[in-house]
């Protein structure tokens, strides 16, 4: 199990402070456990991003100015109950394709998702929480770009992403309005902006989607838009959402193809916003 990790720095000039501080994050499991994320960016056969390496940079910057730790992994061997109950977030950075080995792996991750009290704790019920490194729901999920690409033939995979990859017309620049102007993710951008990216269209879509940014479709290149989505969606079609499924929290945005989007603090304010909500945290 490969696992690289990026803690936050501090600037304590007492060692007698700073075992102290040792001391006291082993004795408060929960609320470190609270504070870490996996950055998880396997990639199947097929397509791979050439993001992946600026977008692994930029989280874990995200994380040292922000008091969570970032764990990064290509390794699907980290999907265990043991250790997935580490981490307050999983984020599916750019994951395309298939991204687990094996069934034992997806069934932890869906564990991990519905949380401790959806499942049998090795101590019983009433020790859950515990086990569970003290998080007293589902976990949460992040998926970035083309996390909707993985896991083609998982359906409760799309249900959890809220939708399933279908393609994409040329990148170009478009306009995206914001839906949702009070979450943490969206409230610091203006009503419309102009975006050039991949516009990912999606289907397999379930109920209970709670749309933060959608695509205007009128200002798009794309002569298959009309045969789908057609108008259902209107004239816009959404490309960052979240919803509770299972106990858990999931958070998505289609946006981030190029890497120089992950240099952008617009574009990395959006995801930080779709983190903390997440993780289950007020944004700072």
């Amino acid at each position: 199990m490969n696992i690289a990790s990026t803690r936050p720095t501090g600037t304590g000039t007492s060692s007698f402070c700073l075992a102290f501080l040792t001391v006291l994050s082993a004795l408060t499991l929960a609320g470190a456990s609270e504070r870490r994320v996996l950055v998880y960016t396997k990639n199947g056969k097929g397509y791979v991003h050439d993001n992946i390496p600026a977008s692994v940079v930029a989280l874990k910057k995200l994380g040292a100015e922000n008091r969570f730790v970032v764990d990064v992994s290509d390794d699907p061997g980290v999907f265990t109950d043991r250790n997935l109950r580490r981490y307050r977030v999983v984020i599916f950075d750019n994951a395309n394709n298939e991204v687990f080995d094996n069934e034992a792996q997806k069934a932890a991750f869906q564990r991990y998702i519905r949380g401790p009290k959806r499942v049998e704790s090795p101590k019983g019920a009433e020790a859950a929480a515990s086990w569970w490194g003290g998080v007293p729901r589902g976990g949460g999920f992040v998926g970035i770009h083309s996390a909707s690409g993985a896991e083609r033939d998982w359906p409760w995979y799309w249900e959890l992403l809220g939708g399933k990859f279908l393609r994409h017309p040329k990148l170009q620049t478009f306009t995206i309005r914001v839906k949702d102007p009070n979450d943490p993710s969206t409230r610091h951008l203006p009503a419309t902006f102009q975006w050039t990216d991949e516009f990912y269209f999606v289907d397999h879509i379930p109920a209970g989607r709670h749309v933060l940014l959608a695509g205007d479709l009128t200002t798009l290149n794309d002569p298959a838009k009309d045969k789908y989505p057609g108008k259902a969606f209107g004239e816009e079609f959404p490309l960052a959402w979240k919803r509770e499924f299972e106990g858990g929290r999931s958070w998505y945005t289609a946006l981030g193809h190029q890497k120089e989007h992950y240099s952008d603090p617009v574009f990395m304010q959006h995801i930080l916003g779709g983190i903390l909500w997440a993780m289950g945290a007020s944004a700072q």
